[in-house]
This record gives C-alpha cells, sequence and structure tokens, in this order.
C-alpha cells in the first residue's frame, strides 16, 4: 500500500495541474491490484492516479461543505480493483445479457501505401461519410482494405475528414506536449453557496448541466452524480447517441433533448436552455472547440453571462486557442493513433496496437470531475479545460518518466474481446434500467441510485432541491 510518506508520483503530478495544495496529494492511499494488462506505457499509473485525485477533489469538497480547510481533507484508500474494473467498462456491460457493440466493421486500422490509417465509423453519419470519401461500393472491410492500399496515410485521413468522417495517419513519434489542465479564466465572482452535505455524496445539490457525448465527458458527469449531484444532459435530437453508449455511461444522470438549431423548433427550446443554465451550478461541454461558441455556449460567453458558473471544456487534440488540429473531431481510439500511441503500443510486424483500456477517455474523465470538485471547493467562477491529447501527452511523458516499462503488447482485437477477470467481479453490479437489466461496473466512489433511463427520454428541469 502507497504510504502517506511514499505518495504516488502520478497522483502528486495530477494533483498538481489540478492546482491542488501539494502536501495533500500524501493523503491518497491505494490497495490491491487491477487487472489492465501489461504494455510498455503506464496506463495503470494512469488509472488509479486520474481516479486517486478524483477522490481526493471529492474529499477537499466535503471538507470546505463542512466549514473546513485543506487541514480537514480526510485520508483516502482508492481500490485498484474497482480502479481497473471502472477503466473497461463499456467491456463488462451486458444489456440483458447481450454484449455491447464497441467498434463497429469499419473502424480500425487499416494498413495504407506508406504506412497505417485508423478508422472511425461506430456512428452511422461518420460511416456514411467513410464510404462517400473513399467511393466505396459496399460497407465492407474488404471494401476499406482495397480503397486504402494504394493510398498514402495522410491522403485516407484528408479525403475522410474532408467528408465529414474520421480517420487519422498513425503517428510514429509523439505529438507535441499539452497541458493535462488549462484555466482559461477565473471571473473574480463566486457561485451559489454550497452547505453541508452527506457523508459520501459532497457533490450533493450541485447542479451540473451536461453538453458531453460518447465516454470522457460522459464519464465526468456520471462519476459527479455517483457522488450526489443532479446532472442533466442535453442532446441535440438531430444527432442521436449509441444506446449502447449510453446504457454504460447514462448512470448517475438524466438524458433530455432540445434543439437549438431547428428552424422554429429551437426558439423555445432556447428558452428552456437559458433557464436550465439560470439555475446551473456546473457546465461540462464535450464538443470541438467552435462547436458550441456558435450557439453562445464557450466558456467564455457562458462566464460573461453567468459569472459565478464552472466551466469545464472538453476536445480531443487539445486547445492552443484552436490549433490546426484543435476544430476536429476526435476519440480516443483516433488520438492514440494520431498522437503516436498506437506505434508505441505496436507489435514487432510493425502493425501498430492499442492501450489495455480506452485510458485517455477514462482518465480525462475523471480529471475532468476532479477539476470541476476543486472549483467547486474554491467558490466557482471559473473555466477550466481539458483534452484527450493532454492526457495522452501526460502518459508517454510525465508519466513515462516514474511508471515502469512493460514489453506485453495489446493489440485491438484483444483489447475489445478482453473477458471479465477474477479482480473484476467483486466491482460489477446487476441493476435496472429504461434498456432492460444491465450488468455493469461499479463507480469507484459508491454506487448509483437508480440506473439510466433511456436517452434523450427525460423532462429538461431540475430536481427540487
Amino acid at each position: 500500500m502507497t504510504t502517506s510518506e511514499e505518495r504516488d508520483p502520478g497522483t502528486a503530478q495530477a494533483w498538481e495541474a489540478l492546482g491542488g495544495a501539494p502536501d495533500l496529494a500524501g493523503r491518497v492511499r491505494y490497495r490491491g491490484a487491477g487487472d489492465l494488462g501489461d504494455g510498455p506505457l503506464p496506463v495503470r499509473e494512469l488509472a488509479r492516479a486520474t481516479v486517486g485525485v478524483c477522490g481526493l477533489a471529492a474529499a477537499e469538497l466535503a471538507a470546505v461543505r463542512a466549514g473546513g480547510g485543506a487541514a480537514d481533507v480526510a485520508p483516502l484508500v482508492v481500490d485498484e480493483g474497482a480502479v481497473a474494473t471502472a477503466f473497461v467498462s463499456e467491456r463488462h456491460l451486458r444489456v440483458e445479457g447481450r454484449a455491447p457493440v464497441t467498434f463497429a466493421p469499419l473502424s480500425g486500422f487499416w494498413r495504407t501505401g506508406d504506412g497505417w490509417v485508423r478508422t472511425h465509423a461506430n456512428y452511422p453519419h461518420h460511416e456514411a461519410s467513410l464510404v462517400r470519401a473513399l467511393r466505396l461500393p459496399s460497407a465492407t472491410p474488404e471494401a476499406v482494405r482495397a480503397a486504402v492500399t494504394g493510398r498514402t496515410a495522410v491522403e485516407v485521413q484528408e479525403l475522410v475528414y474532408g467528408e465529414g468522417g474520421l480517420a487519422v495517419a498513425v503517428a510514429r513519434e509523439y505529438g507535441e506536449p499539452q497541458p493535462l489542465m488549462e484555466p482559461v479564466r477565473v471571473s473574480g465572482a463566486r457561485g451559489r453557496t454550497l452547505g453541508d452535505a452527506p457523508v459520501g455524496r459532497p457533490a450533493t445539490g450541485v447542479r451540473v448541466l451536461d453538453l458531453t457525448r460518447v465516454i470522457a465527458g460522459p464519464v465526468a458527469t456520471r462519476t459527479l452524480g455517483a457522488l450526489g449531484a443532479d446532472v442533466l444532459r442535453i442532446d441535440s435530437p438531430r444527432l442521436p447517441e449509441a444506446d449502447d453508449a449510453y446504457a454504460d455511461t447514462g448512470f448517475g444522470k438524466r438524458s433530455a433533448l432540445l434543439d437549438l438549431a431547428g428552424a422554429g423548433a429551437g426558439a423555445g427550446d432556447r428558452a428552456v436552455l437559458e433557464g436550465l443554465l439560470a439555475e446551473a451550478d456546473v457546465v461540462v461541454t464535450g464538443y470541438r472547440p467552435g462547436a458550441l461558441e456558435r450557439y453562445g455556449l464557450g466558456a467564455r460567453e457562458l462566464l460573461e453571462r453567468w459569472p459565478g458558473l464552472v466551466v469545464a471544456e472538453l476536445c480531443a487534440w487539445g486547445w492552443r486557442e484552436w490549433g490546426p488540429w484543435a476544430g476536429r473531431r476526435g476519440f480516443d481510439s483516433l488520438v492514440q493513433a494520431g498522437y503516436g500511441i498506437a506505434s508505441r503500443c505496436g507489435g514487432s510486424d510493425g502493425a501498430p496496437g492499442v492501450l489495455p483500456a480506452q485510458a485517455l477517455d477514462h482518465g480525462t474523465g475523471y480529471l475532468v470531475a476532479a477539476g470541476v470538485m476543486r472549483a467547486l471547493a474554491e467558490g466557482g467562477g471559473r473555466g477550466l479545460r481539458f483534452s484527450l491529447a493532454g492526457t495522452g501527452s501526460w502518459l508517454v511523458r510525465g508519466l513515462g518518466a516514474v511508471g515502469s516499462s512493460r514489453g506485453a503488447v495489446y493489440s485491438a482485437s484483444a483489447s475489445a474481446s478482453a473477458s471479465v477477470s477474477a479482480s473484476a467481479e467483486p466491482w460489477l453490479r446487476v441493476t435496472p434500467s429504461g434498456y432492460g437489466v444491465l450488468r455493469h461496473a461499479a463507480s469507484p466512489f459508491g454506487e448509483w441510485r437508480v440506473g439510466p433511463s433511456r436517452w434523450g427520454t427525460d423532462r429538461a428541469v431540475w430536481l427540487p432541491r
């Protein structure tokens, strides 16, 4: 077990990046062992550190809400079995006994004329864009393989992105360093005063408007929900979510639809959103830079109108004031490919590989939740930025300097088909939901009170405080 005198280096790094008091990092201890597999990068260290700082931020918020300060932050113990199970929650999910669809047939690595390219076609509109960009005669792996063989990886990347699809050339070197978190603004205003909270649920009464999708952002908000927050996820009816994805990440929240873009229909829905924002404490967004600014929902715009808010923004490729890749869509698998991680995880045959978990997604999610709780403990009124590339940069540089290096390689197929290990069993639960009975991973921070409703079926209103 890590002692306070032997504080975990990764936890200390992450806590420092979040702006926490350095001496508090030693109050997190770890026990047990998870099963994230061996690989060339310190994924276990990333997983436990991100969950550890999230727990520490929760303890700090609990101390502040009880009228105390840093000296009153209680020590905590994090079980690495719970961490490892939560980090692959999508693999443990069973919906009425059925395994979920994780990667579609046209999502994966493809050999090109000069290297490799990774595609992501899990959503129907992305698959359609891929088919259109490559002029495929059929939406089959064989057709993709034939279409990319005679092209360069970058050529495929640009063709597919140009049609609104998702493909990234597999980089051979690590990308440019990125910060783990960027504070973008402190308004100087304080948010709503938070009173006492129940033990183990320090975010009770906090209203979180969730404007995120897929994994990283929803992991952040389901974590805040596990810690007591009233989380309301809002999506556009024009951009449906995959049922299996929401069945995994919809715990601890409700889900409603508002159309801000529709001619005629958008005005009333905009008024509803304005009402929600006026009573929110936190807004978490998970769209690429510029996507929400057109609706006046960027951090700067939100903090100008509601200066007491905490606004956490998340994107794939990093911010750097909207650099050349910042405005592109991305997912964990694509960032692994484009940032050089897939090459580092590759085999002796030169084929790229993957991390033993979608660790950029899950790790960033816990960091976002931690950043939100730290900001609430400090009184609110601030904007924070996170990215999958920032977490990847920390994995290969900051954590890479302290974590052990391992020799085994995880392939994409092995990662996707991993079976439930004995170490995961204590952390699996069975819960009714809008999708039927779910077997799912527990939160490292306790139990969710109910399973997820079906996506988009709740009312767009806050619960009574």
